[in-house]
């Protein structure tokens, strides 16, 4: 078969690489204190990698908030989304993975399921939230809020959908599913807000 990009991710020497950089968001989010006020920053998940991810520790950073699943014809995204999470990090960057069964049961695994695949298969470094629903009168409180402060853009139609966040916390852009993390229509959404000041 030849070395995939998948093979190569996990060698020793990327699966230390994951380790390390799993480590060292689990650091940051024990240490966020809570924000106050409106902004993305007052939301807190429960973590796949970590206990908990508080937004909070986002604070002064830009953010792709990304529902994912595991077994969704738009699953190869995990790709660009750790690439982008990569090329703009050292910026003040992170992706945030949401895993969530809500469409099509496509995220049936359990949170070992879930950070085995990702890892395994996509040498995946950016933080992940437990699984959570999204949509509907279950959603997590950042998802109704979302929604609720930018309009229906921001409602997850499917796996994938992407909201990005700015420094402060506020939303500025949301892109449906078939729009490729990779795609120069987001990366010049993230470049415009890594050069704008919280």
């Amino acid at each position: 078969m030849g070395d995939t990009a998948a093979e190569q991710r996990q060698s020793p020497e990327a699966a230390a690489e994951i380790v390390e950089a799993i480590n060292a968001r689990r650091e940051k989010f024990s240490d966020a204190a809570a924000v106050d006020g409106t902004s993305a920053h007052r939301f807190v998940f429960e973590g796949l990698m970590a206990p908990v991810i508080p937004m909070a520790a986002f604070a002064g950073e830009v953010v792709l908030v990304v529902n994912t699943a595991s077994k969704c014809g738009f699953t190869p995204q995990y790709s660009a989304l750790q690439a982008i999470h990569e090329q703009y990090a050292s910026e003040g960057f992170s992706v945030l993975g949401v895993p969530s069964n809500d469409f099509g049961g496509q995220e049936p695994g359990s949170a070992d399921d879930i950070r085995e695949f990702c890892e395994l298969n996509y040498g995946v470094t950016f933080p992940l939230a437990a699984k959570t629903p999204v949509r509907g009168g279950e959603a997590h409180d950042f998802y109704k809020w979302a929604r609720m402060s930018f309009g229906e853009a921001a409602a997850p139609q499917w796996n994938f959908h992407k909201i990005l966040i700015d420094r402060s916390g506020v939303i500025i852009g949301a892109f449906p599913s078939g729009v490729k993390p990779d795609s120069d229509l987001i990366k010049e959404a993230i470049e415009a807000a890594l050069a704008t000041p919280a």
